[in-house]
């Protein structure tokens, strides 16, 4: 397997300074030779995939990392813990029998994106402040938050720093496999003060709940204000896609929906966000200061509907006044 990454590299164009066996040298050849990238496996001897990820994290490390390894929905929890400590992105390991093409592909693009998103950011942004202020809301506020690369790792920041209740009640789209979902939620409501878990078709919006779009579906919201989940076809290669429900909410919701617009790669959310402008309802970006990937918040930023711009670390306080926690 390391043969073979470092030769698809190669011909992708990435210099490969080290190939190594294990997680301690892992971290060694991190340390000397300073890699804009390291590819991880989870499983290895000796130190694994997570105790990388920690000693990269203990030491300030600014290594991108992406995990290439063996996944499946019933050990999710493992990619999860993995994106949540740091990892930029993952990749699955062809299982027996698949073509290599699309894996390779796949691996050589998120390697790229993850080398980027090394690149100087703004130590602070010039659009932190609110841009268009907002006196505390007459009545709490529904909050919808979306979210892609380097979403589960700015979640475990911030819903640990939310208060409960929180508005009206709150939902998250975050572009994961079928399987995945659920793993991240339960690892956000071990750490939060609200309850997270999985949307179900059924479910109705509460100050105290947070609801995660199950990956592999829509997450809809009726006019009863219940959730739906359907199968419909993924939206440009997105099931769940963020801007069907950020949609929904809009037209629902009115001035009473604040739109959170978190790290991620693509537009997702920009067209939800012009329907919750065109209702009156409040939106607010992660700042490029914090971004793993800004690409999300930047389309928000760049189409001026943006009413407040924030570093993760100042957003929870931001949601919190918003939503009328």
């Amino acid at each position: 397997m390391r043969r073979l990454l470092t030769d698809a590299l190669q011909r992708s164009g990435f210099e490969v300074v080290a190939a190594v066996e294990d997680g301690d040298h892992a971290l060694k050849a991190c340390r000397e030779l300073k890699p804009d990238v390291l590819t991880l496996d989870l499983a290895m001897p000796g130190l694994d995939g997570l105790g990388v990820l920690r000693g990269l994290r203990e030491e300030a490390s600014p290594i991108a990392v992406v995990v290439v390894s063996a996944f499946s929905p019933a050990h999710g929890a493992r990619a999860v813990d993995a994106l949540s400590e740091g990892a930029v992105d993952l990749v699955a390991k062809p299982a027996a029998g698949e073509a290599l093409h699309s894996f390779l592909a796949e691996l050589s693009e998120k390697v790229m994106l993850a080398a980027s998103s090394r690149r100087t950011r703004p130590a602070s942004s010039t659009l932190e402040a609110p841009r268009r202020a907002s006196a505390r809301p007459s009545r709490p506020r529904t909050v919808v938050i979306a979210c892609s690369t380097g979403g589960p790792r700015a979640l475990a920041d911030l819903l640990p720093k939310l208060p409960s209740p929180l508005g009206a009640g709150s939902l998250i789209v975050q572009h994961m496999p079928p399987g995945f979902t659920s793993s991240l939620a339960d690892r956000l409501d071990r750490a939060s003060a609200l309850t997270v878990r999985e949307a179900a078709s059924g479910d109705r919006l509460e100050p105290h709940t947070v609801l995660v779009a199950p990956g592999g579906q829509h997450l809809r919201i009726h006019s009863d204000r219940t959730t739906a989940l359907d199968e419909e076809p993924a939206i440009g290669g997105l099931r769940p896609r963020a801007d069907l429900t950020i949609g929904d909410a809009a037209r629902i919701f009115g001035k009473d929906l604040l739109l959170v617009v978190l790290t991620g790669m693509g537009k997702d959310g920009l067209e939800g966000a012009h329907e919750v402008r065109r209702q009156g309802g409040r939106i607010l970006a992660e700042a490029e200061s914090s971004c793993t990937v800004y690409g999300m918040p930047r389309a928000i930023v760049e189409a001026d509907l943006a009413d407040g711009v924030h570093d993760l670390s100042n957003l929870p306080e931001a949601i919190a006044a918003e939503a009328g926690a």
